[in-house]
C-alpha cells in the first residue's frame, strides 16, 4: 500500500493561518511530479502548532485534492493515547488512507508503555497505522522487540525509521516478518535503507524536489543502482542544506526558489532560516539542477 517518495508535507502560512489555496496547489503539484502518497500534518508540516480545526482542514484537503489518486497518510499521533485514539477517528472520517503515529514524547514511557500504546490505538482505530520511530525528536525510542511484538496487530503495518540506524532494516525485517513495511524517515540514507530492504522514504527533500525523488525511489524499485546513486550524488546536498537550520525553516525557503510567491512564514517557535542555511539551500538547488 506504501511505497516509494511519500512527502511530509509542509504546510503553508499566510498573516497566520494556513493557506488553503496555496496547500491544494501544492498538494496537485506533488502527483503531477509522481510522488507515491502524501503524508499532511507531519513534523513538517509543524503539526505541533495547528488548531484541532486546522488539523481536520489540513488532512481534509489533502484527501479532497489527492481524490484516491494516492494514498494520504495523515499525521496523528501525540503524547496521550486517548488523544492519538480521536485523531486517528477524525482521520479516517475525513478520508484519510492511514495514520502515522509517532513514538509518544515528553513522558518518555518504558518499552511495555510503548507497546500498550500502539496496541490501545490499533484496537481502536478505524485505520491502519504506520509507527514513526524518531528518537533524535522524542527521546523514547521504541526496540526492535517491541516493534516486533506491536507488528503482530493488524492494523499496524509499516515503520516510519528515522532512526539513522541502518542495521535496523534487516533487524525489523527477521523480527517482523516481509511483508511489515518499511519506510526511511532520513533522506540521506534512504539509498542504503532501500538496499537493506525498504520500499520507500517518508521524505523532506521531496517538498522540494518531489520528480528527482520519485525518480530516484523508481530507480531503486527497478534495480537500477547506477541511476539511483547518480540521483543521490544530485540530491544529496539538498538533503543536508534543509536541516542547516530548525526544520521545516530550509524547506519553506527552498519551496520559494522553486515555486515562486510559495511563502515562508511558519509559526514560533519556529523562525525563518538564517542567511548562511538559504545560502545553503541555494547552493545545493543548484547542484540539483533545480534553479
Amino acid at each position: 500500500m506504501f511505497f516509494g517518495s511519500i512527502p511530509a508535507l509542509v504546510t503553508p502560512f499566510s498573516r497566520g493561518r494556513v493557506a488553503q489555496d496555496t496547500f491544494r496547489e501544492f498538494v496537485e503539484w506533488q502527483i503531477a511530479e509522481g510522488s507515491n502518497a502524501l503524508v499532511p500534518c507531519g513534523t513538517t508540516g509543524e503539526v505541533a502548532t495547528l488548531t484541532a480545526d486546522e488539523h481536520r482542514e489540513v488532512i481534509a484537503a489533502a484527501v479532497q485534492v489527492a481524490s484516491a489518486r494516492v494514498p494520504v497518510i495523515a499525521g496523528c499521533g501525540t503524547y496521550s493515547t486517548a488523544a492519538s485514539i480521536e485523531r486517528c477517528r477524525a482521520a479516517s472520517d475525513l478520508g484519510a488512507d492511514a495514520a502515522l503515529v509517532v513514538v509518544p514524547y515528553y513522558n518518555k514511557p518504558s518499552q511495555a508503555g510503548l507497546v500498550a500504546h500502539f496496541l490501545a490505538i490499533a484496537d481502536a482505530s478505524p485505520l491502519p497505522i504506520v509507527v514513526y520511530n524518531v528518537p533524535s525528536r522524542t527521546v523514547a525510542d521504541i526496540s526492535v522487540e517491541a516493534l516486533a511484538t506491536i507488528a503482530k496487530h493488524e492494523k499496524i503495518v509499516a515503520v516510519k525509521d528515522a532512526t539513522g540506524n541502518l542495521a535496523r532494516v534487516t533487524a525489523q525485517r527477521l523480527a517482523c516478518g516481509e511483508d511489515f513495511t518499511q519506510l526511511s524517515g532520513n533522506d540521506d540514507m534512504a539509498l542504503g535503507f532501500s538496499a537493506m530492504g525498504g520500499v520507500g522514504c517518508i521524505s523532506v527533500t521531496a517538498n522540494v524536489a518531489p520528480r528527482l525523488c520519485s525518480d530516484f525511489q523508481k530507480a531503486m524499485r527497478e534495480g537500477h543502482w547506477d541511476e539511483a546513486v547518480k540521483l543521490q550524488d544530485r540530491l544529496y546536498p539538498l538533503h543536508a542544506a534543509l536541516f542547516t537550520d530548525a526544520s521545516p525553516a530550509p524547506a519553506k525557503y527552498a519551496l520559494s526558489r522553486v515555486r515562486p510567491h510559495f511563502p515562508t512564514e511558519l509559526r514560533l517557535p519556529l523562525v525563518e532560516a538564517s542567511d548562511a542555511s538559504k545560502r545553503a539551500v541555494d547552493a545545493a538547488l543548484e547542484h540539483a539542477g533545480l534553479i
